[in-house]
């Protein structure tokens, strides 16, 4: 199970990185694309703001780039006692992937959060192990399981 949440997550960046790259991309021909008028401030400003949103397309890339690199660390064939990176919990309350921030993740109709290590649930849920319990926002979850 771990492995096909593992490669819905590969998707989910791979997704990020496409969209990221495509729209640098797009950015950057818009601002190469800009022709010199006789209103010169006119064409500095439209180039300026064409790459300064090339600039933050860059910035979405590198931050799925490091998505990217969070996931190849991860080591998915352990089968671990206490939650931690690379680890399915399933709790009371849900079942939980702790690898990266990519939301719901559905297979076979059984719904999986995948959640990155420093999110507020998996700080509470990090090193604990199954029968533990643990509360957030107010509810009780209870780990059935660790793997």
């Amino acid at each position: 199970m771990k492995q096909r949440l593992l490669l819905l997550c590969q998707h989910y960046v791979q997704q990020r990185i496409d969209t990221a790259r495509q729209a640098m991309e797009a950015a950057q021909e818009s601002a190469n694309s800009e022709e010199k008028s006789s209103a010169g401030d006119k064409y500095e400003t439209g180039r300026a703001m064409a790459q300064l949103e090339r600039d933050r397309y860059a910035q979405l890339l590198a931050e799925a780039r490091k998505l990217e690199g969070d996931l190849l660390r991860l080591n998915i064939d352990r089968v671990y006692e206490t939650a931690q990176p690379g680890s399915l919990v399933t709790t009371s309350r849900g079942r939980f992937f702790v690898s990266i921030s990519a939301g719901k993740l559905t297979i076979d109709g059984v719904d999986y959060f995948a959640i990155s290590p420093a999110s507020p649930i998996a700080t509470l849920l990090l090193g604990h192990r199954t029968d533990d319990t643990f509360t957030f926002n107010k509810l009780t979850y209870q780990i059935l399981a660790v793997s």
